[in-house]
């Protein structure tokens, strides 16, 4: 099995420079094109047999973009959100740490209505386990969703530790290129972000 993952493209979170999350914010008209560039380059080079995507905007309109491309439909899926970031969500930075300073926790525990760390790699276990249950084992799945996730999908995919000082980072419509076969898994590649360098 192939599995790109794929980050949605640039919102408008971040030209407001807030905490997104669970913040729904819609792609911006760049971000559009990204998505957009993102499709047409997977489509022209691929053969997609499954889109996953999460439920949030930014998501869901990267993977409509895919979807129309590839003429492959979109399965949403709500454990693909982001990080549930509670009461941080939509702030900006400078309020979010005047009011909701970041404690040390240890990773099963949470503040401010956010999710745990034990909580949101659990997620990520449940999602992975459920795409690679229903993909055939020579499918190409694309899964787009956001940084955070993909962050936790590396965790489980290399099995990782909850709790560690790594975090795997995406570009905006950035690609993942892993492959899952019976003699083990493999990276490909890593945040392939060329499709939309002119952008």
């Amino acid at each position: 099995m192939r599995l790109f993952l794929i980050r949605h493209g640039e919102s408008e979170a971040d030209l407001l420079r807030v905490h997104e999350g669970r913040a729904d914010f819609p792609l911006t008209e760049r971000g559009l094109r990204q998505a957009q560039a993102m499709a047409e380059y997977i489509a022209q080079n691929y053969h997609i047999d499954r889109i996953y995507a999460s439920t949030l905007q930014r998501a869901a309109q990267t993977a409509r973009a895919l979807s129309e491309a590839t003429g492959v439909p979109v399965q949403k899926e709500p454990d693909l959100m982001e990080f549930n970031n509670g009461l941080l969500a939509g702030l900006s930075h400078e309020e979010a740490d005047e009011k909701y300073p970041v404690p040390d926790l240890p990773p099963d525990k949470s503040v401010y209505g956010q999710e745990s760390q034990v909580e949101f790699r659990a997620r990520a276990e449940r999602i992975f386990k459920k795409i690679l249950s229903e993909a055939g084992e020579n499918d190409t799945v694309a899964v787009v969703t956001h940084g955070g996730m993909i962050d936790r999908l590396y965790h489980v995919f290399l099995n990782l530790p909850v709790a560690d000082d790594l975090f795997f980072c995406t570009a905006d419509t950035g690609i993942h290129e892993w492959i899952v076969e019976p003699s083990g898994r493999r990276v490909a590649r890593a945040n392939d972000a060329e499709h939309a360098k002119n952008i």
